[in-house]
């Protein structure tokens, strides 16, 4: 079975980005570049709701597909027909569309931001593991990277490094 992991860049007080989703607070670093570049390799799928995908196509630079080479599932019951073959917007449950997907052939899947899809994936028990490159610094308010959710979610420590400029990437397996 196919592996999801919910990850990202965050800040140390859990956002995503500010209420504009402006993100000119991310520190860049070879080590982020590295560890993405492995990651990157062991996927072949992305999941994401239809505000995470309005705000990845507007920084793509005219891409139809802001993650080029990645089959792309948004799930939003706005949203048309993509233009692009690997970008597909998915209006069913998306609960059970993520079940059958996760059965699938093919490498892992990440979930790219998104809090709100997160915890209805979080409930079902549909995401195995989260990664974050935590940022050192408070935003105080933004796009939160969690929402309430009706259960506890217990996770087990796989990895933490810390990288040079002050970042710490954390890895952990969501528990069954």
């Amino acid at each position: 079975m196919r592996k999801i992991t919910f990850g990202g860049a965050n800040s140390l007080d859990n956002y995503f980005a500010r209420k504009d989703d402006a993100v000119d607070w991310l520190l860049w670093s070879d080590e982020a570049m590295s560890t993405m570049t492995e990651f990157w390799k062991t996927i072949d799928t992305v999941l994401m709701g239809r505000r995470t995908y309005e705000v990845a196509m507007a920084q793509s630079k005219g891409k139809s597909n802001p993650y080029p080479g990645i089959k792309s599932y948004v799930f939003s019951r706005t949203l048309k027909k993509s233009k692009d073959k690997s970008v597909e917007i998915v209006s069913e449950d998306a609960v059970g569309f993520v079940k059958k997907l996760k059965r699938a052939k093919g490498k892992d899947i990440c979930l790219m931001g998104g809090g709100n899809f997160a915890k209805t994936l979080f409930e079902a028990d549909l995401i195995d593991e989260i990664g974050f490159n935590i940022h050192p610094v408070l935003l105080g308010s933004g796009i939160p990277l969690f929402y309430e959710m009706k259960k506890q979610i217990n996770l087990e420590l796989l990895e933490c490094k810390p990288f040079k400029n002050g970042c710490v990437l954390v890895r952990y397996r969501v528990k069954r």
